[in-house]
């Protein structure tokens, strides 16, 4: 769906490129997030995406089409575009932030109120509490829904996120990373994310990219991603505690057994790294699940080593 050959910027004036011949693809329907150190290129390699930032070389391809040969603010229309500070339009209601690009693109009112209705309810603000209130009157979770329901109104096949989550409270940080990501498989968007955070990466991923100085070092699958780095530098970003990581990516489910334990159960959500997390939090070498059975340490130091 999103295919990038050769994609290169050099601004005017600069000593070396921001992005280097960057070649990649994201499979429709699937989530490929950008990660690396700052200024590393990864929110310019986006932007070129949607033509926000002018390639200096190269070719971005969506949905088999050539996006340089289109109208630049046609394509935008096409794109979905979710960024941190969710730049709402203060003085205009909730539904009429969401309606912005069904109202571009010409549908008709009854359309347009209702794919409103629809996409509110979506991401849990619904309509007849929210869609009269101002940006103002909401909290920066509601205000991040707000964003993608914005992002979602026209019905894009390609999503761009660029550190979607930032600005949210870390207690509010990943049940809206889970909600928003149940939400993007459920309608098989295509999604390239930007962010800074390599858990939020690995979660959200169903591929990661890893950038340096606006090069492509590595892009695999998150698991192949942390158990075979292909170099010291990814390594290093992606920190020494990456076999904790890599836990945090299956569900304790995999390892379930059928042994009793003792404690309260884990949710069906739990990962093994929560299971891990709570055994050593008890002082236990295993812990009950919802739905029966147990995850023992044993289990999951085995699926460590794999």
């Amino acid at each position: 769906m999103i295919r990038l050959e050769g994609l290169t910027k050099k601004w005017p004036g600069a000593a070396r490129a921001a992005v280097k011949d960057v070649t990649l693809e994201v499979p429709e329907g699937s989530c490929c997030a950008l990660i690396g150190p700052s200024g590393c290129g990864k929110t310019t390699t986006l932007r070129m995406v949607n033509r926000l930032v002018e390639p200096t070389a190269g070719c971005v391809w969506i949905a088999g089409e050539d996006a340089l040969r289109q109208d630049p603010v046609l394509l935008r229309r096409r794109i979905g575009y979710v960024i941190q500070e969710v730049g709402l339009f203060p003085h205009r209601s909730i539904a009429e932030n969401v309606a912005t690009v069904p109202v571009l693109l010409g549908w008709d009112a009854t359309r347009i109120q209702a794919r409103v209705a629809e996409v509110l309810e979506r991401v849990g603000l619904p309509p007849a509490r929210f869609a009269d209130r101002r940006p103002h009157e909401l909290s920066g979770g509601e205000r991040q829904r707000v964003g993608v329901a914005r992002a979602l109104a026209g019905d894009p096949p390609v999503l761009l996120m660029d550190e979607p989550f930032g600005a949210v409270d870390p207690l509010r940080r990943r049940q809206l990373q889970d909600e928003v990501l149940k939400l993007l498989r459920e309608l098989g968007k295509t999604v390239l994310l930007v962010t800074h955070d390599v858990g939020e990466a690995m979660r959200l991923g169903d591929a990661v990219a890893i950038l340096r100085d606006g090069a492509l070092v590595q892009h695999a699958p998150p698991a192949e991603l942390l158990a075979r780095p292909v170099d010291a530098f990814v390594a290093d970003f992606l920190g020494t505690d990456r076999a904790l990581t890599r836990l945090g990516l299956f569900p304790a489910s995999v390892a379930r057994g059928d042994a009793a334990a003792a404690g309260a159960p884990l949710p069906e959500r739990a990962t093994l790294r929560d299971a891990l997390s709570q055994m050593l939090a008890r002082g236990a070498r295993s812990v009950p699940l919802e739905g029966g059975g147990s995850v023992s340490l044993d289990a999951v130091l085995e699926r460590a080593a794999t």
